[in-house]
């Protein structure tokens, strides 16, 4: 059933769709102003509802955590429209700047922390044919760039607010966000050894051969490599107990303490975009990006037809590349997996194909958000001199202990042949199998990996089906119920 809606929905427009683009590919500014719009209606819509759901989503995490409910009221379903309540709110309020401030400074900073993230969408890829392009080869070293600029837009914001909270917070900014640079930097490097690529979409192909393909069950070393990623990833995007930029308790707000209404807002959606871009970098680059844990055995794939390593195959020769539409993406697909009649796949599966392929990043990604969620709610903030001693004496020596072993690693122990005439990434990973040392190595860690996703599973479980038990949602439950229906002072008399 879910096959021929899909054949319906792309035969039906094959013909329409294929003059469009024609027309724009034969028009360089109309393609200009086609990009244009595609970037400011669906990236800018895509990041507001990301930051929206995960502020709401970490207002509920953060309440079940300690024992109550969070949002409940606002759109009635547990509160779901509280973070567009708070969004309207803030759009409401006044835009204050302070006496003595700096008003260019101020005004800029919110949107120069807001337009890195922003463009860091445009190299995310979604799905195999759900990217904004396709072929840009440095993805992964553009996203980084950008995201780095962030920084500056924080020093800007403390510096042009004239508070000293404000600057306290900008400097601790700029020391934790550029020395945690250099490990999250070097835990990259390790899975670009064993991929061979920078280009986001080669690591989603090269992965799909099945969860042991995955790069972060390639070696120990990899494994240990995605660990530190998360660590310094969490001091990146600011998270406790990294937060020192913003430490309520101690700078009241820090670098944003001035700032109010909209342009307030705008760190905040930057700040929870970076989790979700960081969290995309970690799928793709350690978790398998947009492939089911179970490969081409996976029940949906075989249903649609498709066949991961021949999709990745035929990526990498090139005729995904020079194919038109979905129907020439398909055919070349079919081509390297030799199906034929009922058992190729058609340019409709290939479509809920690449739906089924985002929700899996949307899963991957969420998931990693959800441990910084949970962590943030756990762990106690640090000293701002524990966090510079984390980076440069434990985070960097690791980090270049990790990058050693795995090179190490990948000289040492015998890795899959490299395909013959594909140049780029190393394509043998996806179209070998290990044997030896690295197989019986990859289906260790694809154990150890299991084990631990089971116990943080066990864990969630067990907190909710035990919920009723946790402490009371109030101390004075009998004189001062939860709520609104009776009052405190209506109680006394």
């Amino acid at each position: 059933m879910i096959t021929m809606l899909g054949n319906a929905a792309i035969e039906g427009s094959t013909y329409s769709i294929t003059g469009i683009i024609d027309l724009i590919q034969n028009n360089i500014w109309l393609t200009i102003l086609v990009k244009l719009a595609v970037i400011g209606s669906v990236f800018l819509s895509g990041v507001s509802l990301i930051a929206m759901f995960s502020i709401w989503w970490e207002r509920k995490v953060a309440g079940h955590i300690q024992g109550r409910l969070g949002p409940m009221h606002t759109g009635k379903w547990h509160g779901w429209s509280q973070s567009l309540a708070d969004g309207i709110k803030l759009i409401q309020k006044e835009d204050l700047i302070p006496e003595g401030a700096d008003k260019l400074l101020f005004r800029i900073a919110p949107y120069i922390a807001f337009a890195p993230v922003f463009a860091a969408f445009v190299a995310l890829p979604f799905g195999p044919q759900l990217c904004f392009d396709g072929s840009f080869n440095n993805g992964l070293l553009y996203i980084l760039a950008v995201m780095a600029i962030e920084v500056m837009a924080v020093i800007l914001a403390g510096w042009g607010s004239n508070s000293k909270w404000a600057i306290y917070g900008a400097m601790r900014e700029a020391c934790q966000m550029v020395s945690y640079e250099v490990p999250l930097g070097l835990s990259l490097i390790c899975a670009i050894l064993v991929a061979g690529t920078l280009n986001m979409v080669e690591l989603g192909y090269l992965q799909g051969g099945g969860m042991h393909d995955w790069l972060v069950f390639h070696n120990p070393f990899l494994t240990f490599a995605f660990c530190l990623f998360f660590v310094a990833s969490l001091a990146s995007c600011k998270r406790a107990p990294f937060d020192l930029p913003e430490s309520e308790s101690e700078l009241v707000a820090g670098f944003h303490t001035e700032y109010s209404g909209l342009r307030f807002s705008f760190f905040f959606f930057a700040e929870y975009a970076g989790m979700f871009v960081i969290g995309v970098i970690s799928a793709f680059t350690f978790l398998g990006g947009w492939n089911s844990p179970l490969g081409g055995l996976d029940p949906i794939y075989m249903d649609l037809n498709y066949n991961p390593i021949a999709a990745g195959m035929a990526y990498a020769s090139g005729a995904l590349g020079n194919a038109s539409g979905l129907t020439g993406m398909a055919d070349a697909i079919n081509v390297h997996s030799g199906a034929t009649g009922e058992n190729a796949i058609t340019a409709g599966q290939l479509a809920i194909v690449n739906l089924y392929s985002l929700g899996w990043v949307l899963l991957k990604t969420f998931g990693l958000i959800f441990v910084q969620i949970w962590i943030r709610w756990t762990l106690p903030r640090i000293r701002i001199d524990q966090v510079m001693y984390t980076c440069v004496k434990v985070l960097l020596p690791m980090s270049l202990v990790a990058l050693i072993g795995n090179a190490l690693w990948i000289a040492l122990v015998p890795q899959a042949p490299t395909q013959a005439g594909l140049n780029g990434a190393n394509w043998g990973h996806l179209a070998g199998t290990e044997t030896g040392l690295q197989g019986l190595t990859q289906v260790v860690l694809l154990l150890m990996g299991l084990a631990l996703l089971a116990s943080l599973v066990l864990i969630v479980a067990y907190a909710w089906i035990t919920r009723d038990k946790h402490p009371r949602k109030s101390f004075f439950d009998k004189d001062m119920p939860v709520g609104n229906k009776i009052a405190w002072m209506s109680t006394q008399k």
